[in-house]
């Protein structure tokens, strides 16, 4: 249980920080998608280019380990982009409509907000869905 207290700490830290830095705020999102204000952009472009630069480090750092003693391997990601686009517009319209993306749920949910609460609801149906019909899916 206590190697699990790391990723527990790091997860509060990444709360905090989308709570501060209003990346959860639904006023900040609705900014962005009336191109109102570069916050939410700002943001975004610094965690493109923090997951770009993580990944590149722990490629060069392919020999190491992981916590649990298995090797750190990265796909590679199938071939076609129909699927990512299709993704990216169901991401989006969920996204657009909600007004909150999946980390910052969980976020306020922390903060004790009642309406993060039934995104989150609604964000594990849709994952419960998915694994339940996924075999009748376009892959």
């Amino acid at each position: 249980m206590t190697r699990y207290l790391p990723y527990l700490f790091a997860g509060v830290i990444f709360g905090f920080v989308l709570i501060k830095s209003e990346a959860a705020s639904w006023y900040r999102i609705q900014e962005m998608f009336h191109f109102q204000n570069f916050h939410m952009f700002g943001i975004m472009i610094s965690a493109i280019l923090t997951g770009f630069t993580s990944i590149q480090i722990v490629k060069r750092l392919a020999h190491k380990q992981a916590l649990d003693g298995q090797p750190i391997k990265i796909p590679e990601k199938a071939p076609g982009h129909k699927s990512y686009i299709l993704g990216g517009l169901i991401f989006g319209f969920g996204w657009g409509l909600i007004g909150l993306c999946p980390g910052p749920v969980f976020a306020l949910v922390g903060t004790g907000s009642l309406g993060a609460l039934v995104v989150l609801a609604g964000a594990l149906h849709g994952t419960w869905l998915y694994g339940a019909l996924k075999q009748h899916l376009p892959h």
